[in-house]
């Protein structure tokens, strides 16, 4: 077999194994919110089928496939059709740059453990998850539902303004690196420790910059049903309501990744370092435990905290959060400058 053909069939194999494992979390995701919800709020939550009710999830996808399809007659077709695909694309495109386990040689060929090795990981991460509110802005607008558009309206200022935190955030943490690339950001940490203690500002700016982003509690504004009824897709059902709830959830996955790579090591533990395909095997294991605690803390947030009114939402995003991530991203660039990062 050619090099040419082996890094197709690596990346392809690489690329079927992200997408079974994204496409997955959402059934599991569905049965850890709704059990964690009760457990917080001391109710059963779903226990009729199967234990504790662990094919909730699944009655859940069958009932959303074979739910009638309705399409109001006065939307904007192509563009109401075009929303939610467009939504979960950017959703299962973010992950391929995130790396899940040591490099592997094989048959005198060296192969990264990451979809889409790219020099400039980092940037492609953000510039492709930006795509995401395109999705709500084409819902809302093509539902021509005052509803509909003002949730849109809601979703691309909140993100537009989240966003800025953000990348500012995680712009900070490739200084000291020198490098967009999400396997020196793991292997840097291998050497000086997790970023999460020199950069715990910066940490703390995109946690809270992860939840706007994904449109989740207290940042849940563009579908408030108090308010919008569901926001942005207010207008859709059956799988094309369903394909906006697996955008958030793989949203949430991916950003997890992103913060768990960025912060605490990625696929790496403290004095543990296994080679071969049984280090690609530990690597996933522990960059998916790693994902799994920032996905319970999503559930936890979700069912604790209130909404913000959506004044406090731009508030805290301009006035609090935009100058607290110049003033990292400063303090960073300095501190690399003098030699202590």
């Amino acid at each position: 077999m050619s090099a040419e053909l082996a890094d197709l069939v690596a990346t392809a194999i690489k690329l079927g194994v992200t997408l079974a494992i994204l496409i997955n979390v959402v059934p599991v995701m569905l049965w850890v919110e709704r059990r964690g919800g009760a457990l917080i709020q001391d109710r059963p939550g779903p226990n009729r089928l199967g234990p504790l009710g662990i094919f909730q999830a699944l009655a859940d996808a069958l009932k959303f496939m074979f739910k009638e399809d309705v399409t109001p007659s006065a939307v904007d077709r192509p563009l109401y059709l075009m929303a939610p695909a467009l939504g979960l694309l950017p959703a299962l495109t973010t992950f391929s740059v995130v790396p899940f386990g040591p490099d592997v040689t094989f048959r005198g060929h060296v192969y990264q453990m990451v979809v889409a090795p790219a020099q400039t990981g980092v940037l492609l991460f953000l510039a492709i998850a930006s795509l995401g509110v395109y999705s709500l802005v084409m819902a809302g607008y093509a539902s021509n539902n005052k509803y509909s558009l003002l949730g849109s309206i809601r979703a691309s200022s909140q993100l537009i303004s989240y966003e800025l935190a953000l990348t500012l955030a995680v712009v900070a943490v490739v200084i000291p690196v020198s490098s967009f690339q999400l396997a020196d950001v793991v292997d840097y940490q291998r050497h000086h420790g997790w970023n999460v203690l020199p950069q715990i500002v910066g940490f703390l700016i995109f946690l809270v910059a992860a939840f706007a982003e994904t449109n989740r509690l207290p940042f849940d504004l563009p579908e408030a049903e108090s308010e919008l009824v569901a926001g942005f897709h207010t207008e859709y059902s059956a799988m094309r309501f369903a394909t906006f709830f697996m955008a958030e959830y793989i949203s949430m996955t991916s950003l997890s990744a992103l913060g768990a790579t960025l912060y605490f090591g990625g696929w790496t533990l403290p004095w543990v370092h296994v080679e071969g395909f049984a280090g690609v095997a530990v690597g996933l294991a522990v960059l998916f435990g790693k994902v799994a605690c920032f996905m319970a803390f999503f559930v936890w947030v979700r069912w604790t905290f209130p909404r913000f009114r959506y004044d406090q939402l731009m508030r805290l995003g301009w006035k609090v959060l935009l100058p607290l991530a110049i003033f990292n991203l400063i303090l960073v660039a300095a501190l690399t400058l003098a030699g202590v990062l």
